[in-house]
């Protein structure tokens, strides 16, 4: 499982001359035409720093990536609307489903709920992950069900390259440029 620092090395890595702070700001309006697949990034709003970093992971796969709060047409406080807009972009705009897994996202009702939208939708078909990532101490409050869902994470067999594959609860896997793409 990877740290928050460690997730943070690869997305400045990733990012070149243009930094972290501010990236999902600069887009604040939402295109899938951009990319061939699209993935709803379900996360904690106190988050924000790692929801940057995750962007410009998936982005630098040619991933689309849609974040709530970046989306103008959102309500600025949540409500039944926000629940709507939601639950439509999980189901039928977004290809994939990720959870950011932080221990923030975890205790979030919005992202248990999320979750539980993705599940019947996203799962059976394979486009459902979560990417765990731990506190830099190495602590990660996860939950029992987590368990049963596929799983982001950087090939710990692998020294070197990038190595990020998807592995299934059943410990088989495949690489995470595979996954993206099956439609």
């Amino acid at each position: 499982m990877l740290t928050r620092g460690q997730f943070r090395s690869i997305a400045e890595s990733k990012s070149g001359y243009r930094g972290l702070t501010g990236y999902v700001n600069e887009n604040r309006t939402y295109s899938k035409s951009a990319a061939t697949t699209s993935i709803f990034l379900s996360h904690s709003h106190y988050d924000k720093d790692v929801v940057e970093q995750a962007k410009i992971f998936f982005e630098n796969l040619g991933i689309s990536i849609y974040v709530d709060w970046a989306d103008e047409t959102m309500p600025e406080r949540t409500n039944g609307t926000t629940a709507n807009k939601i639950k439509n972009q999980i189901i039928s705009v977004n290809d994939k489903f990720v959870l950011l897994a932080t221990n923030n996202a975890v205790n979030s009702k919005w992202c248990n709920w999320e979750v539980g939208i993705a599940d019947p939708f996203k799962l059976p078909k394979k486009k459902f992950a979560i990417l765990p990532l731990a506190n830099n101490s190495g602590s990660w409050d996860g939950n029992e069900y987590l368990q049963i869902y596929p799983r982001i994470e950087k090939n710990p067999r692998e020294s070197g390259g990038e190595g990020y594959y998807v592995w299934y609860p059943d410990n088989t896997w495949e690489t995470i440029e595979n996954w993206l793409r099956k439609l």
